[in-house]
C-alpha cells in the first residue's frame, strides 16, 4: 500500500507511464502488478482494481503458479539486472492464438538495486503468421526442388555452388558436404564451358536477358566422366543485380540410346522393305512366267479328260492333273496379289454386306459343318471405298484359317463397327481356336512363313492379306491370342461423303 501510495504522489509519471504505446505493467520483483497502462486493461479487458495488486503469471497466462524460473523473463532480470526480451504464444482474450514481444526493463532505487519492472508488451500475430507463412512456402519450394526429377544446382555470381537437389548430387557424383559452399561450378563444365553460359545469359540471343532456353552440352561428374545433358539457366536478380544462377539439367543418355536403338531399327525395318520388295517384284516376275504353260496344262488336260470314257483308267489321273494346276494357279493368283501386281477396283461398298457376301461363297465349306458362326453387325452405316473381290479374299482367308484353328467344333465371331469422329471402320474376327504361340506371333505377315505341314500351305496367306488392306489404307494386327482362341482386329478409312461430313 505504501508503494502504491508513492506512485500516486507522482502523477506525471502516471500519465507518462499510460501513454505508453504498448500495452505495459509495472511488476514488483515479487511478480505482483503495482500499475497498468490504459492500453494493457483495453487488451485484457480488466479495471484497474482487477489487474493491481494481482500476480502477473495470473493475469498473462492464467496460472495458479508462477512460471518456470529457467524460462521466467521476470526473474531473469531480478537475477541479471538487465533488460530482457522474449516472444511468446498465448491464448488472447477470445482463446485465438496469438504472438507477443515481451520487454522486460528493470527500474532501480538509488542503491542501484531493482525497485520496479516495467514489462511492455507488443502484438506481433500478424508479423509472425507472415514468417510462418513465409517459411513454410520456403520449405515446401525446397521439398518440390529436391524432389525434382531434373538436376537442380545454384551458384553466386563466384561459381561457389550454394545449392544442389538429390538429382544433382546424383548426377554430377557430388555429396552436399563436398559440393555446396566448397566446390567451384566451373569444374563441372567442359574447359570454358562456365563462360560460354554466363555470354549467353547475358545475351537476348538464347531467350533473353537473364534467361537461357533448352541447350545441349557436356558436364563433368566428380569422377571426371563427361555426360550430355538438356540444359536450361537463369540469372537470379535482386534489386536489379545478380546475385545468382541456376541452372536445371536433364541427362541424355536415355535419349540417345533409345534414339540409337530407333535408328537400328528402322535401318533393318529399311532393309527389310527393300528384300521385300525385291522378293514381291521376283514373285510377280515368276508368277507370269509359269501362269501361261499352267493355263495351256489345264486346257489341255481338260481337253483330254472331255475325250475319255468313264471307265478309263487314265481318267482318274487326269483330274488330279488338273486339281493340282488349279492350285498352281491359286499359288500365282497369291505370288501377284503379294506382290501388289493387281490394281484395286474401287467402288463404295458396305462392309456387312461384303462380308454376308463371303460367308455366302463359304456356306458349303467342309472346314465350317460343325462350327457356330455370330455376326455381330453394326447398325450404321460401314461405307468404304475399295475392291469387293480383294477384301471377299481377306476376310475368306481369315476365316479359313479360324476354322482350322479351331480343328473341331467352336465358334467364329465377326464384328464390326465403326468410329465416325476418328473416320475408321472396324473389323473383328475372333475364333475359339488354340491361339497362336508367342514365338510364331511376330512372323505371321511374313512371306511364305507358314505353320502348316508340307504342301498344305505357301505362308502367302496372312502376307496377302496385310498387303490388301494396307493398299485400302487400312491395318490389320492380332487383337489377342491365348490357348482359348484368337481375335484378329482389320482398321479401314470410312467412306466420306463430302469433305466434312461422314456418312
Amino acid at each position: 500500500m505504501k508503494e502504491k501510495n508513492k506512485m500516486e504522489k507522482f502523477d506525471w509519471r502516471n500519465k507518462l507511464f499510460d501513454s505508453l504505446s504498448f500495452p505495459s505493467l509495472i511488476l514488483s520483483p515479487e511478480m505482483e502488478v503495482v500499475a497498468a497502462n490504459s492500453r494493457f486493461l483495453a487488451r485484457y479487458r480488466l479495471t484497474k482494481e482487477q489487474a493491481v495488486g494481482k500476480k502477473c503469471y495470473s493475469i498473462l497466462y492464467g496460472f495458479d503458479k508462477p512460471c518456470d524460473a529457467a524460462t521466467c523473463p521476470l526473474l531473469k532480470v531480478v537475477r541479471t539486472k538487465e533488460g530482457t526480451s522474449s516472444t511468446n504464444k498465448t491464448r488472447g482474450p477470445d482463446g485465438e492464438d496469438i504472438y507477443e514481444d515481451r520487454v522486460c526493463s528493470p527500474i532501480f532505487d538509488g542503491n542501484g538495486d531493482i525497485r520496479y519492472i516495467l514489462t511492455s508488451i507488443r502484438d506481433i500475430t500478424k508479423i509472425k503468421l507472415l514468417e510462418i507463412e513465409s517459411h513454410r512456402s520456403r520449405d515446401f519450394l525446397e521439398k518440390i526442388i529436391e524432389s525434382s526429377a531434373s538436376a537442380i544446382i545454384v551458384a553466386d555470381m563466384k561459381g561457389v555452388i550454394l545449392f544442389m537437389n538429390e538429382s544433382a548430387r546424383k548426377l554430377f557424383g557430388y555429396t552436399t558436404k563436398v559440393a555446396v559452399g566448397q566446390s567451384i561450378a566451373e569444374y563441372l563444365y567442359t574447359p570454358g564451358g562456365a563462360r560460354s553460359i554466363m555470354k549467353k545469359l547475358r545475351s537476348r540471343e538464347y531467350g533473353g536477358v537473364g534467361k537461357l532456353h533448352t541447350t545441349d552440352m557436356t558436364i563433368i561428374t566428380s569422377t571426371g566422366k563427361s555426360i550430355p545433358v538438356e540444359m536450361t539457366a537463369a540469372i537470379i536478380y535482386e534489386n536489379g543485380k545478380e546475385i545468382a544462377t541456376m541452372g536445371i539439367y536433364n541427362d541424355l543418355r536415355p535419349r540417345i540410346k533409345i534414339e540409337k536403338k530407333l535408328r537400328e531399327a528402322e535401318k533393318i525395318k529399311l532393309a527389310q522393305s527393300n528384300k521385300m520388295a525385291s522378293l514381291g517384284q521376283l514373285a510377280a516376275g515368276v508368277a507370269h512366267e509359269i501362269n501361261n504353260p499352267l493355263s495351256g496344262i489345264l486346257i489341255d488336260a481338260s481337253l483330254i479328260m472331255e475325250g475319255l470314257e468313264d471307265e478309263n483308267p487314265l481318267k482318274e489321273d487326269i483330274k488330279n492333273i488338273i486339281e493340282d494346276t488349279n492350285r498352281c494357279k491359286d499359288i500365282v493368283k497369291n505370288l501377284l496379289a503379294y506382290s501388289r501386281q493387281v490394281e484395286i477396283k474401287e467402288e463404295t461398298l458396305d462392309m456387312n454386306a461384303v462380308i454376308e457376301q463371303t460367308f455366302l461363297l463359304l456356306k458349303n465349306h467342309a472346314l465350317l459343318r460343325n462350327i457356330t458362326i455370330q455376326k455381330e453387325f453394326s447398325d450404321g452405316m460401314l461405307l468404304f471405298r475399295g475392291d469387293k473381290n480383294q477384301l471377299i479374299q481377306v476376310f475368306t482367308n481369315l476365316i479359313i484359317n479360324s476354322a482350322q484353328a479351331i480343328k473341331d467344333a467352336g465358334t467364329i465371331t465377326i464384328k464390326t463397327d465403326r468410329d465416325k469422329a476418328k473416320g475408321k471402320i472396324y473389323v473383328e474376327i475372333s475364333d475359339t481356336g488354340c491361339g497362336i504361340p508367342k514365338d510364331v506371333l511376330p512372323k505371321i505377315f511374313d512371306p511364305f512363313f507358314t505353320t502348316k505341314e508340307e504342301g498344305k500351305g505357301t505362308g502367302l496367306g496372312l502376307g496377302t492379306v496385310q498387303g490388301i488392306i494396307e493398299k485400302h489404307g487400312g491395318k490389320i494386327r492380332v487383337k489377342q491370342t491365348s490357348p482359348k482362341g484368337t481375335t484378329f482386329q482389320i482398321t479401314l478409312p470410312l467412306f466420306m461423303v463430302s469433305k466434312n461430313t461422314l456418312v
